[in-house]
């Protein structure tokens, strides 16, 4: 009975696998519904900001900015927001791929990367590969807040204002539903033009006290909504990504468990025959 004693440890390790597994899929659920609900309301404003700063571009102030400025690409800066944790799936690589394929397209133009991670995964990635790492931020939680993000969005900022950096993207997981998640690769800087359409003919904004002031206000504003609106999606990722690994894993831990005491019956069937023919054997030799 030896066999089936090792199946029997095998089927309680599994069973209190699936209790944890169980339990981190509820869990997740939870913290889902609320990441949502974050993700929901930062949507609005993180919209209607790009699209208010993409009129800029066809704007004509005295001052222009340099966050509006085309200039040529040398040095790509990189903004990626991945999860602190895994047990989440394919959620982080599918990012980091993304990542990758941007890295690999802008050394194929010439052109040096400097990354900023936000994210553990992230930073173990970008460290292992010896990529510069010009700032990162870990472990936000899973309530990520604007100040958390403001000290490494602006070191990628300085480097843009100084040169150093001469287009910014970001890359974010994007919440489609609790099924579907997508990597999405998106140029912050120089903030590109939208809604030419939408526009009349002869227009302008009126500036007051001063386009330099105004337009550095509102641009930081701008970046800061985007990386915020990035952080809050991949929360949501985060949780739905988990939620359905989870599921997966104690479905599959069920079917185990079965697996295990079918072969645990068979066992013991095996050695209640063995031993009645011992007995049987036996009684004929006596």
């Amino acid at each position: 009975m030896a066999v089936a004693k090792e199946i029997r440890s095998k089927i309680s390790s599994v069973k209190n696998t699936q209790k944890i597994t169980k339990a981190m899929e509820m869990v997740a659920a939870s913290k889902m519904r609320r990441a949502q609900d974050r993700m929901r309301a930062a949507r609005p404003y993180a919209e209607k900001i790009r699209a208010a700063i993409g009129h800029l571009r066809f704007a004509n102030p005295d001052f222009k900015h340099p966050f509006l400025i085309e200039r040529p690409v040398k040095t790509l800066g990189i903004i990626v927001i991945s999860t602190d944790r895994g047990l989440c799936g394919s959620l982080n690589i599918n990012l980091l791929k993304a990542t990758l394929i941007a890295v690999r397209e802008a050394e194929a133009r010439g052109e040096r990367v400097q990354i900023c991670a936000i994210g553990t995964k992230a930073l173990q990635l970008f460290k292992r590969l010896k990529y510069p790492i010009a700032a990162s931020a870990t472990h936000l939680g899973d309530r990520p807040q604007t100040p958390q993000l403001i000290g490494t969005v602006k070191v990628m900022l300085d480097a843009y204002r100084s040169g150093e950096i001469d287009r910014l993207v970001l890359v974010h997981n994007v919440f489609l539903n609790s099924m579907s998640q997508r990597a999405e690769v998106a140029q912050l800087l120089p903030v590109e033009p939208t809604g030419a359409g939408e526009l009349q003919e002869r227009w302008d904004y009126i500036y007051e006290p001063s386009a330099a002031e105004i337009l550095d206000g509102i641009l930081m504003r701008y970046v800061e909504s985007q990386v915020y609106r990035g952080a809050v999606e991949n929360v949501a990722c985060e949780m739905a990504a988990r939620m359905v690994a989870m599921k997966s894993a104690s479905d599959n831990a069920g079917k185990l468990i079965e697996e295990l005491q079918l072969v645990y019956n068979k066992a013991r069937q095996a050695a209640i025959t063995k031993e009645l023919s011992e007995i049987v054997g036996g009684a004929a030799a006596v």
